[in-house]
């Protein structure tokens, strides 16, 4: 095998027990640290982040208890793309779970992107005492001070990027903001929003603002080791360890003692054994009161029955992703888990609403690292099992029910027919849709999702051809650094899918600008690289009337008397950028194979890294030295280029492959019979509901050639 990583790959297998090839793809990927390893080899929902990490979420959820107690009106916020709309729904239907009467308002036809004067207006006239945006607020600061003087408290959930101040929110949840306290910067709108709802289902529990200390003591030669840990909405919060030699340290010196205090509750696994250790330690001059989860652990949980703390710890999922193993840290996990299961809505029942999440996180193409790895795998799951019934007719109409779903199923037809809605101006019907109580308002829905697409889709289609010359002239026009494009017969809805899909085209930034009003201009921003879009937009905000997004995405709003100078500043700014890096045309390979590891079990290799998306392409394989079987040109498909229809043998096994548009390689670049190297990603081919794996070739080098 051949990888510059194979020290680090060597010590993955060693610690995790892993074959070499997918520690090889994992030190190749950077994907070295525990933090970083649970969320592939151990995926589950027990992994994810505590939404208290964040500093403000005792506050939202406060607030909104507040508002169940005096029966409040809540107003929602949201966004017109799929993100904006998964967000509505998950916390208009959970807050509508707590009893409170909630009304939404997504941007309709030319309407601006968050929160208007309008909106809050309307809010405080049906009568809503709190505002809860999602998927925007970070940068409504005019529009929550005027809520503020109407008597409206305002809540932000989003996830853009903040300025150096903030909004004058109750609270704000936003992952992005610096010092906030959450470890994960790059969840969608949606999972944050689903962080709020655990919060929220916690915060109704007897656990809640608790404050408790999980204890465990061990004995070490003559040394009693006790260690302790604060923990606090299931946050370890603060945690103490000391050595004790009996009979040496008084009680009042002890800085265990100190930190139990005398009146928080004392969680041990085994009370009569922790209870002789301490006695021990302290010559029986201590009176503490240990409560004993051991009973209650053994309720949900069988293995615990049998089991010493030290001996869980060996066997503890948890255990293998820390860097210092801690029979006390395996104990604080043991207790959250115990949680989860006592309360299904924590667990089980919890991944229910994920499947939105996956929807929402894989349209906004959020990275598919850390905890998000986790929260699409789990929505995947959920989405193919059908549970949410709103959706049903919706999957039937795509095809897609009963299938195994990927990323690929959500990012090519699911997010494209939601997303169809806010840009033709409807979101509400997709909002509706998913929040549809009976079948046949959700079938009625989903057929008209279905249809907006279509026109969302002939819309495009015209819509590049016409603006396809005009890019042309700019990007020269601009030095071949930058699209900068005025034309107010682009569609507000679909300018940002128009501006990407120019980035692409052109390999540079790219801007869309049209009109909104007879005043007013909208504009759309996409870039890559090193290009940080929201602080390329700061440059210019003296000139728009409101302006935000994320790193490769951004918009804003200008007075149309403006733009002139807009589009004059960008173009003199272009002398001083940097002109994009040409595209390498080499093939990232993530393994070298060699015979004997080129077999079916590859398979369980390429759907461990799933789900595949942004900043976790699919596997790329390579095997050399192998040999083309058969080969035979595919001339059904329509295009200027057929497709090949390949047989790869390595090893001991011949593969069924596919070559798109390569049919003009055969008989020029390699024949039937050549022995060549061969790049790859291996999948499932479905044909009338059988499976079969199936190579999908990247490249093919004649070996000699």
């Amino acid at each position: 095998m051949e990888n510059q990583d194979s020290a680090q790959a060597a010590e993955i297998s060693r610690q995790f027990n892993t074959d070499p090839v997918l520690s090889m793809i994992l030190a190749g990927r950077g994907i070295t640290e525990p933090s970083q390893l649970k969320f592939y080899l151990t995926p589950d929902i027990a992994m994810l982040h505590n939404p208290f990490l964040f500093d403000d979420m005792v506050n939202f959820c406060d607030r909104i208890m507040q508002a169940e107690q005096q029966k409040e009106k809540v107003f929602i916020f949201g966004d017109r793309d799929v993100d904006g709309i998964t967000s509505t729904v998950l916390m208009k239907t959970e807050l509508e779970k707590l009893g409170l009467e909630c009304r939404y308002s997504l941007p309709e036809n030319d309407a601006p992107y968050g929160m208007t004067a309008e909106g809050v207006e309307e809010a405080a006239k049906w009568g809503a005492t709190l505002i809860i945006t999602v998927d925007c607020g970070i940068s409504c600061f005019e529009e929550i001070s005027h809520a503020s003087k109407l008597g409206m408290d305002t809540i932000i959930c989003d996830h853009h990027l903040s300025g150096d101040t903030l909004p004058p929110a109750f609270c704000i949840i936003d992952p992005k903001i610096p010092g906030c306290g959450y470890p994960f910067a790059d969840l969608a709108a949606c999972g944050v929003t689903a962080k709020c709802i655990w919060a929220l289902r916690f915060a109704h529990t007897d656990l809640y603002n608790e404050t408790m200390i999980l204890l465990h003591c061990t004995k070490n030669d003559k040394l009693i080791v006790i260690e302790a840990a604060r923990l606090e909405n299931l946050v370890t919060v603060d945690r103490v360890i000391e050595e004790i030699i009996p009979g040496v340290v008084k009680p009042s010196d002890s800085k265990v003692l100190s930190f139990i205090g005398s009146s928080t509750p004392i969680v041990v696994l085994d009370a009569d054994y922790e209870k002789s250790l301490l006695d021990e330690a302290f010559l029986k001059k201590i009176d503490i009161n240990l409560i004993d989860i051991r009973p209650q652990l053994e309720s949900v949980m069988p293995v615990v029955a049998t089991s010493t703390l030290f001996g869980l710890s060996q066997r503890s999922k948890a255990a293998r992703y820390m860097k210092v193993k801690s029979e006390l840290d395996t104990l604080i996990s043991m207790f959250c888990a115990y949680v989860r299961l006592k309360h299904p809505e924590l667990g089980k029942d919890y991944s229910e609403v994920l499947d939105l999440v996956a929807i929402g996180t894989i349209s906004d193409l959020m990275p598919l690292s850390d905890e998000n790895r986790v929260l699409v795998r789990t929505g995947l799951q959920v989405l193919e099992s059908g549970k949410r019934k709103s959706m049903q007719p919706f999957m039937l109409k795509l095809g897609l029910a009963g299938k195994h779903l990927s990323s690929t199923d959500i990012g090519w037809q699911i997010a494209p027919c939601i997303n169809a809605a806010g840009r033709l101006g409807s979101p509400s019907v997709a909002c509706d849709m998913l929040l549809a109580k009976d079948q046949d308002t959700a079938e009625l829905l989903a057929w008209k999702l279905v249809e907006l697409n279509k026109q969302r889709q002939h819309l495009s289609e015209t819509t590049w051809s016409k603006i396809l010359p005009k890019a042309r002239e700019s990007y020269e026009t601009f030095g071949s650094k930058m699209i900068v494009l005025r034309d107010d017969d682009v569609v507000r809805g679909i300018a940002g899918v128009m501006a990407n899909r120019l980035m692409k085209q052109f390999n540079a930034p790219a801007m869309i600008i049209t009109s909104i009003s007879d005043d007013t201009c909208s504009g759309s921003m996409r870039s890559f690289g090193d290009m940080n879009t929201r602080e390329f937009l700061m440059k210019y905000s003296d000139l728009f009337t409101d302006f935000g997004g994320h790193k490769y995405a951004g918009g804003f709003s200008i007075p149309k008397n403006k733009v002139d100078e807009l589009v004059c500043r960008i173009a003199d700014d272009a002398d001083y950028m940097d002109c994009p890096a040409e595209e390498d045309e080499t093939i990232p390979v993530d393994a070298v194979l060699p015979p004997e590891y080129f077999t079916p079990d590859l398979i369980k290799t390429v759907e461990l890294f799933e789900p595949y998306g942004e900043k976790n392409p699919p596997l790329m394989f390579l095997i050399r030295k192998a040999r083309i079987e058969q080969a035979e040109i595919l001339r059904a498909q329509k295009g200027p280029k057929a497709h090949l229809k390949l047989t790869i043998s390595h090893g001991s096994y011949q593969w069924p492959a596919v070559y798109w548009f390569a049919a003009d390689k055969l008989n020029t670049e390699f024949s039937e019979g050549d022995i060549v190297d061969v790049a790859f990603k291996l999948g499932r081919n479905s044909f009338r509901n059988q499976d079969s794996l199936q190579l999908t070739i990247a490249g093919i080098s004649r070996v000699g050639a």
